[in-house]
């Protein structure tokens, strides 16, 4: 199934708190775009929902109602609302998790609170949307309603549905979210499949958690595991385990450098990562950006890159 709506890009950007989730150098023009959902049946009333230009969302329907995980920008709640009224034949998300604060992730929460939806998310989540000074983040409802420190399970439509934390990995508030019978994990963004991964050092997010956040994913998942990354294509713990190794490695590149007393040009004079850059290079981390990243996180500087 797909799902339309003309859109401008420059204003998505805005939306998503200045995080341009985008696959190529041509959307960064302020021209409309047309964004189409995407529609994925994953089985057991699952599904997975995609628009491209932001987080990838779960959707499990059943007689118990909707549970949704995410819910994209400010701008396209009517966009994915029509998604989801299309599977659960009209009912709105009973219940939202947002798997972290960004608001490619959580910007539709305002509207889908309008529409009587529960929206649920890690206590950290809360607290840096409430301190947000964005204008979509003032919206009445866009902050959780229900908030959690480690966990939070649902037993809805026959499945067990576990909320985790994971600390200091994208960000300081992320969830995993396993639908444990359907055996389909929603990481969020800590995983971007195929792609440099965005780890948002000024919110908490951190290399070494990130690393331990998809080793986490590793554990949970098994080989008939299907794996949703915030970004990229439905996955399996194969892109996943090649993801970790490339972070590794890349990491290990970079303080290697740092250790040896390198500042951040001399680092990035060295190309340590160039041999990953054809593959994992893309629009908002490429590389340059990437090794930005993996410098101010050695060093201890709270920002992702300049």
């Amino acid at each position: 199934m797909r799902f339309r709506l003309a859109i401008s890009t420059a204003a998505a950007l805005l939306a998503a708190n200045s995080l341009p989730v985008l696959t190529s150098p041509a959307q960064a023009q302020d021209e409309p775009a047309e964004i189409a959902v995407d529609s994925t049946a994953l089985g057991d009333g699952l599904y997975m929902l995609s628009t491209g230009m932001a987080g990838n969302l779960a959707v499990l329907n059943g007689p118990d109602g909707v549970v949704m995980v995410d819910d994209q920008l400010p701008n396209t709640g009517d966009l994915i609302e029509g998604a989801v009224v299309e599977i659960s034949g009209g009912d709105a998300p009973r219940f939202i998790v947002n798997t972290h604060w960004h608001g490619d992730h959580t910007g539709g929460n305002a509207h889908f609170a309008q529409q009587g939806t529960t929206i649920a998310a890690h206590h950290n989540i809360r607290a840096r949307l409430d301190a947000a000074e964005d204008e979509w983040t003032q919206a009445p409802g866009t902050l959780p309603i229900l908030t959690f420190g480690q966990d939070l399970t649902f037993h809805m439509n026959g499945q067990t549905v576990e909320a985790v934390h994971i600390p200091a990995a994208h960000t300081d508030g992320d969830a995993m979210v396993y639908f444990r019978e359907a055996n389909v994990l929603h990481m969020g963004d800590t995983f971007f499949s195929g792609i440099f991964p965005f780890i948002d050092l000024a919110a908490g997010g951190s290399v070494d958690g990130y690393i331990a956040a998809m080793e986490r994913g590793l554990e949970i998942a098994g080989d008939e595991t299907r794996i949703i990354p915030g970004h990229g294509p439905l996955s399996t713990r194969i892109e996943l385990a090649a993801a970790l190794d490339m972070l590794r490695e890349a990491a290990f590149r970079v303080r290697t450098l740092v250790e040896g007393g390198a500042d951040l040009e001399a680092v990035r004079a060295a190309a340590p990562l160039a041999d990953f850059h054809d593959e994992w290079n893309w629009g908002f981390i490429t590389t340059d950006r990437m090794v930005q990243t993996l410098y101010n996180d050695a060093t201890g500087h709270a920002v992702s890159y300049e």
